[in-house]
């Protein structure tokens, strides 16, 4: 099996944005925490976890039946909204001691690359480098960086993904994190990981789709997490939306037929839930994603919903074969 989305916390990079962190230590009551910026997460150490220890993923990707996992940067670590040479920096340390990490064991792991979203230029340069020196196999981006997908701004990053063959990973960054906090009632009951990440991935696949980004792009392979957050669900309104708003009327927009031009991994959560957006965009079209240790990971091999087409998929998704 082949698992598209597995976050990993690098110790090698601890420290390298400056007084932004990433820092691993103890809080003032003895508990341990991760802090990033003035965003502290108590009671948690990455340390001993399959996030760090590679020991412990290896085992837990052979209890899962994982055979290959393409490893990806940590959300909370993204540094979308920092100063730009400083999460340019810290993309260059990050992909470094991610390459080292896959070298140690190239027949399990891959990995993306992370880019500093906030400056195109520098964002092109470092995926060319990840890529091309590297060996990373696409980007990893978040969702909120100042800019919508659709923008021009971001053309030249569309291009040179297209340029280079590789695919772009979309995953969004818990809210107040990397971004400002738009609503604080996202805060109760964690639902800025659940309703949070929703509504991120679906305006993404809006703005990719009415912004016509795939139609300047066409070679662009798109992959958003969770299945595109509410993406299927609301296709028809969408679609409906997308051909009769005054905006559309001149240049309409198939939404439906966009959503099949893109890529989206299983991590749902519920059968009914994966058989929609199945039919939605085709089975061709999505893979497998874990969330590896995360909260919302699979435990067993059985909570994985899994046909083999899906590891066909994520061949042709990441340039395997």
């Amino acid at each position: 099996m082949i698992d598209v989305h597995a976050h990993v916390v690098l110790e090698g990079v601890m420290g390298c944005a400056g007084h932004y962190g990433p820092e691993l230590g103890v809080g003032p009551e003895g508990r341990a925490r991760f802090r990033v910026g003035d965003y502290v997460l108590d009671g948690v150490d990455y340390r001993g976890t399959p996030f760090m220890d590679v020991d412990r993923r290896l085992a837990l990707n052979d209890h899962l039946g994982i055979d290959l996992q393409i490893l990806s940067p940590n959300p909370i670590t993204y540094f979308h909204h920092i100063e730009a040479d400083v999460a340019t920096g810290f993309c260059r340390w990050h992909n470094d001691e991610m390459a080292k990490m896959v070298a140690g064991h190239p027949d399990r792991f891959a990995g993306f690359a992370q880019l500093p979203m906030q400056d195109v230029d520098a964002g092109v340069t470092e995926l060319r480098r990840a890529v091309g020196d590297l060996g990373l196999l696409g980007a990893y981006i978040g969702t909120d960086f100042g800019v919508t997908f659709d923008d021009e701004q971001l053309d030249p990053l569309w291009a040179t993904a297209v340029e280079l063959d590789v695919p772009v990973f979309v995953h969004p960054a818990p809210a107040g994190i990397d971004g400002p906090l738009r609503d604080p009632r996202i805060r109760r009951f964690d639902l800025d990981l659940s309703l949070g990440f929703l509504y991120e991935e679906t305006l993404a696949v809006a703005c990719l789709l009415y912004g016509g980004v795939l139609d300047r792009h066409p070679g662009l392979d798109v992959c958003l997490s969770h299945g595109g957050g509410a993406a299927a669900f609301m296709a028809g309104r969408l679609d409906h939306q997308g051909r009769t708003r005054p905006w559309a009327r001149e240049h309409p927009v198939d939404f439906v037929g966009g959503l099949r031009r893109m890529w989206f991994d299983q991590h749902v959560h519920d059968d009914a839930s994966l058989a929609l957006l199945e039919s939605r965009v085709g089975r061709d079209r999505l893979v497998v994603g874990t969330n590896l240790a995360g909260w919302d990971a699979p435990t067993e091999p059985d909570h994985i919903p899994f046909v083999a087409d899906y590891d066909a998929n994520a061949r042709r998704l990441l340039r395997l074969d």
